[in-house]
């Protein structure tokens, strides 16, 4: 694989058990670079470790007034710089490619992961650990990769060289041997040390970008109460904690510099020492002598890979680590026990005529069914689900999408279950908007330019959200005339107002026109003559298509072919709107914000507080159906 030919057809599985088999994933899976790049590696080292011999020769050539020795080591001296600069120069271009690559298939399979799963991956993983793995650690992870290969070539050309030198010069060569696996090893007592500041410093860092990121996001937030400088004294405590660990974790690394910048000029002076005696005595030339001495001068170049490669796998190590924990997430919870019959199948006492079927292969093709809460939606109308607790309502939204957040069954699309059906197939199928969904930067146009079924125009979509003071307020901003939907909003749509963003994102899920779309309160920040204007656009739209609203909305539930009431995960209660509030207090509760005080005071009366309610309710929509 080369550059230009990036990105990846298909990154492959990883093996993400843990970081360092994730490594070795990695690593398999470059083979061929990895061989290029030794392979150049190899010539480069060993040209740089033939230099030594060539001076020596040269060097007793002019001792011995030579000549035509002289000349030979010219010519030698001559191939071995050719051979270097050869082998430096695609060495560095195979490393360099390995490290591209190896970032670019981490980067593809982390993508594929979100696009996998969603909205979920927020909730299962820190937003800051994102952050992280898909920036700084997709780097950390491509040094390691490139630099074995790398290591690999500097560690046989020590090898080689200490052979040799057993062979050319027994008597120095046998220094030599003993002394560069001590270099080389020396180092590793501190290793550990130095990986654990490094730890910190990154799990410091991580939790600095995590503040900053939430920050940012609830930016608005702060000004409005004033609390910019209490998050801004809270960054920069952070940020002088990742400081401080950055230095006290790179002062050990300047102690294994240190290290091996000194072993090796002690190793230089025994060698000196004990050569000089040897000479006096006769035992070895001039020539050797520089020979051996250049030898171990040259090799501390390729002995500083080894201090490169465990600095690439100390902070390449808890970067694969958090790679493959975010890579090893699936698209559903695992069940903490074996799935059993009777898990998918409905309880029989749940109220409702049609809510709970005989079986749920039975279920007619399209509906969608939730046998954790009992929720049956038939295929083709409105139902509006009332939850008392919001966050139930989020993580109901999320099953209902195919993203559980706990184990347990799966919900059911026409008897099928939807975590089992091809990701493209259920997310075509199912969409869920949240009850905060966000607005990429960009034009208007490029907003609604989303996947779709083709039967719902952007006109038609921004009409039912009620979008039309949303496209004059952009065409007003702009400073040029130009169409409104061409007008850029700004990232995560700060520019607009909540409501407006959220009628917004209601268009772009109107135009998607998904076979079962799912709404969790899509209009808690407009008002309530816009709510209701939504309510009808929306139910005219979405006719004869499945449609799941989570509200409490009295304007939306109106509206609804059919409510259901989930109390305490379940089903408690099935009908209209009207119905429901009449005869059921713990609906009527939720839905009129009804106290404990006012239901013990209508606890003898609940059909005239109900009707009174409803009536409430009913004029007030009544009243804005009449000035829209």
């Amino acid at each position: 694989m080369q550059i230009q030919d990036l990105p990846y057809p298909d990154p492959g599985v990883p093996d993400a058990r843990s970081g360092p088999r994730f490594l070795w994933w990695l690593g398999r899976n470059q083979l061929g670079g990895q061989l290029r790049a030794l392979a150049w590696g190899l010539l480069h080292f060993c040209s740089v470790s033939a230099l030594p011999f060539c001076v020596g020769v040269a060097v007793q050539a002019v001792v011995d007034r030579s000549g035509t020795r002289l000349a030979l080591s010219g010519g030698l001296l001559v191939l071995v710089c050719a051979g270097n600069a050869l082998g430096d120069t695609f060495l560095h271009r195979a490393a360099v490619t390995n490290w591209i690559t190896a970032a670019a298939r981490v980067q593809q399979l982390l993508a594929r992961k979100t696009a996998q799963l969603g909205s979920a991956l927020t909730r299962r993983v820190a937003a800051g650990e994102v952050v992280a793995v898909s920036t700084g650690d997709v780097e950390k992870i491509g040094w390691f990769v490139e630099a074995v290969s790398r290591f690999t070539a500097a560690a046989v050309t020590v090898v080689l060289v200490c052979v040799a030198l057993l062979v050319y010069q027994p008597a120095l060569g046998v220094v030599v041997a003993l002394g560069l696996p001590a270099l080389a090893l020396a180092v590793l007592p501190l290793l550990p040390r130095a990986t654990r500041r490094a730890d910190v410093q990154r799990e410091k860092a991580g939790r600095a970008t995590e503040l900053a990121s939430d920050t940012v996001a609830g930016l608005r937030v702060l000004r409005g109460i004033g609390g910019e400088e209490l998050f801004l004294d809270r960054y920069r405590r952070a940020s002088q904690e990742v400081r401080q660990a950055a230095v006290h974790s790179a002062r050990m690394w300047s102690l294994i510099s240190a290290v091996q910048v000194l072993l090796p000029g002690l190793l230089l002076i025994a060698v000196v020492w004990y050569g000089v005696h040897l000479a006096r005595e006769g035992r070895i030339t001039v020539g050797e002598l520089v020979t051996v001495y250049s030898s171990v001068m040259v090799l501390t170049y390729p002995l500083r890979h080894f201090e490169e490669i465990a600095m690439a796998y100390s902070f390449s190590r808890p970067s694969a680590k958090r790679a493959a924990r975010v890579l090893s997430l699936e698209r559903t919870a695992p069940r903490s026990e074996p799935r059993r019959a009777e898990d998918d199948a409905p309880a029989p006492d749940l109220p409702g005529p049609a809510d709970r079927p005989a079986a749920a292969a039975s279920l007619p093709s399209g509906d969608l069914y939730d046998p954790a809460t009992g929720l049956l939606v038939p295929a083709g109308v409105l139902t509006a689900v009332v939850c008392g607790d919001p966050d139930a309502a989020g993580r109901l939204a999320e099953r209902l999408g195919g993203h559980p957040e706990e184990p347990g069954p799966s919900v059911l699309l026409g008897g099928a279950p939807l975590d089992e059906l091809p990701l493209g197939r259920a997310r075509t199928v199912v969409l869920v908007q949240d009850k905060d969904p966000v607005l990429l930067s960009g034009s208007l146009r490029e907003l609604l330019d989303v996947p779709a079924s083709g039967d719902v125009t952007a006109d038609a979509a921004l009409a039912a959200a009620r979008c039309g003071d949303v496209l004059t307020a952009l065409a007003q901003a702009s400073s040029a005339a130009e169409d409104p939907m061409d007008v850029r909003i700004t990232e995560r749509g700060r520019s607009l107002s909540g409501g407006q963003r959220q009628r917004l994102a209601l268009a772009r899920s109107l135009v998607t026109d998904p076979e079962v779309l799912v709404l969790d309160e899509p209009t808690s920040a407009v008002d309530s003559h816009t709510e209701a204007r939504i309510a009808e656009g929306l139910k005219d739209l979405r006719s004869g298509r499945t449609t799941v609203v989570l509200t409490s909305s009295p304007l939306l539930l109106d509206r609804a072919d059919r409510v259901v009431l989930v109390h305490e995960g379940a089903v408690a209660a099935v009908g209209t709107h009207r119905e429901l509030v009449r005869a059921e207090p713990r609906y009527r509760s939720v839905v009129t914000r009804e106290t404990d005080q006012e239901r013990a005071a209508a606890a003898g009366t609940p059909v005239e507080n109900g009707e009174g309610s409803l009536r409430d309710a009913l004029g007030q929509r009544e009243e804005i159906e009449e000035t829209a």
